[in-house]
């Protein structure tokens, strides 16, 4: 632990941003999860869930978890999918 008050408090603050982004990340990659299933298994809610999982990338890049790069290769990837589908 530190000494110093501000490096206290970086520990602190840092231990409730991780939280967030772990929470975030846990999310996004279930909702990436039940996209592929849907299409996998031809669901008819399966632009639904690829509409949502499109949404949570889209959230994710813009709170910094993703770079726009990855965020626009998991959508392309999802959306091709489901074309082929």
């Amino acid at each position: 632990m530190p000494n110093i008050k501000s490096a206290k408090k970086r520990v602190i603050v840092n231990g409730n941003r991780a939280k967030r982004n772990k929470s975030a990340n846990t999310a996004l990659k279930t909702a990436i999860k039940k996209a592929n299933i849907a299409i996998e298994s031809n669901a008819d809610d399966k632009e639904l869930a690829v509409r949502a999982a499109v949404k949570k990338i889209d959230q994710a890049t813009a709170k910094g978890l993703l770079h726009k790069n990855n965020a626009a290769r998991k959508k392309s990837a999802l959306v091709t999918k489901l074309n082929k589908a």
